[in-house]
């Protein structure tokens, strides 16, 4: 079990992906930014999907920056770290794709 979440384009290609092992709370910080808290299970997504708009992608990077950029690296584990690199990648991905296409597709499972 975990939180396996994928950005997908119009024809289904996966763009953009991220984990979290069933007990990482940070998949919350991902589904709190997309605004798709409807979509977290616990211990994995529900197993739904969403389409997000170019603004939607645009205000979740945003969000995500503003709460989670500032903060001191130093203090951080490793594992925060990680999670906060593949959360930005997904985000920047998912947008880069939305801006090609017009939106974007995610799939929380």
């Amino acid at each position: 079990m975990g939180h396996d979440i994928s950005g997908v384009n119009k024809v289904g290609k996966e763009i953009a992906y991220a984990r979290f092992s069933m007990g990482n709370y940070n998949a919350t910080i991902l589904y709190s930014v997309l605004d798709a808290d409807e979509y977290y299970a616990g211990v994995s997504g529900s197993g739904g999907s969403s389409t997000f708009s170019i603004q939607q992608m645009e205000k979740a990077l945003n969000t995500f920056n503003q709460l989670y950029n500032n903060e001191d690296s130093m203090s951080e584990n490793d594992f925060l770290t990680w999670d906060k690199k593949q959360i930005v990648e997904f985000l920047q991905n998912c947008l880069a794709t939305a801006k090609e296409e017009g939106s974007v597709r995610v799939y929380f499972g």
